[in-house]
């Protein structure tokens, strides 16, 4: 990052004369960002990052991992910031959002998810991963893991494996309640992804305008004065009120 040239030898990785070709505009570097459960996950971020990630687990459950996340940092003279990485399913109405995320996996067999799980299981010992899997256990009932948390995406797909279902008030509430608990930045996609980004610009950041009493809505009269907003707690970066 400083502009010198690296040399490594590595068990899997070497560099001779390695650089960087684009300097970092911030400095001393960009900020880093990592995710992970277990322990040696959690040593490692709690020694060389800035922002550590979490998968979408219930905020409980998130609340937990957080605080063993802090605690560690604190014994090596550190703090991070956080962040989470969920899907969003945003729609004009709850029932909308719901239909969606079921036609989501309506042509996803039985046969397709028990193979699915069967593989997640056999390559990988990721510790969030099993996360993750302990939420849905491998079926179809009890998909909404906690208050409008879906962890429909998760019977077929590795990693992140929830998404937050709703309209854009709710949807924006349960963001509210993450920030609560520290999560200042979120990675959200959908699908198919071009599409949700519309809908989540259009339907869920007007809810996610200035930190405000009313809790980040902003006024329709106000509309005009949106210049700005997404900066100013957008989805990207939204912090926890002071």
């Amino acid at each position: 990052m400083a502009g010198d040239t690296v040399d490594f030898q590595g068990d899997h990785l070497w560099a001779r004369g390695g650089r960087n070709a684009f300097p970092p505009v911030q400095t001393p570097h960009p900020p880093l960002y990592i995710g992970g459960s277990s322990d040696a996950g959690i040593e490692l971020a709690t020694d060389h990052v800035e922002v550590y990630l979490t998968w979408g687990e219930p905020p409980a459950q998130v609340a937990e991992k957080l605080e063993r996340v802090r605690a560690r940092a604190k014994a090596k003279g550190r703090s991070v910031r956080f962040g989470i990485r969920l899907h969003l399913i945003v729609r004009e109405t709850e029932a909308e959002a719901w239909a969606e995320a079921d036609r989501l996996i309506s042509h996803v067999t039985d046969e397709a998810i028990a193979q699915a799980q069967a593989r997640l299981d056999r390559d990988s010992d990721s510790v969030g991963q099993q996360r993750m899997s302990a939420l849905h256990g491998g079926g179809r009932d009890g998909l909404e893991v906690s208050p409008n948390l879906w962890a429909g995406v998760g019977l077929v797909r590795k990693g992140a494996g929830t998404a937050l279902v709703g309209d854009p008030a709710t949807v924006a509430e349960r963001i509210r309640e993450y920030q609560a608990l520290g999560i200042e930045t979120i990675i959200a996609s959908g699908y198919p992804h071009l599409e949700e980004a519309y809908r989540v610009a259009e339907l869920l950041f007007p809810f996610l305008g200035r930190i405000t009493g009313n809790r980040g809505r902003i006024d329709p009269a106000t509309q005009g004065e949106r210049a700005g907003f997404a900066s100013e707690s957008g989805i990207g970066s939204a912090r926890p009120p002071s």
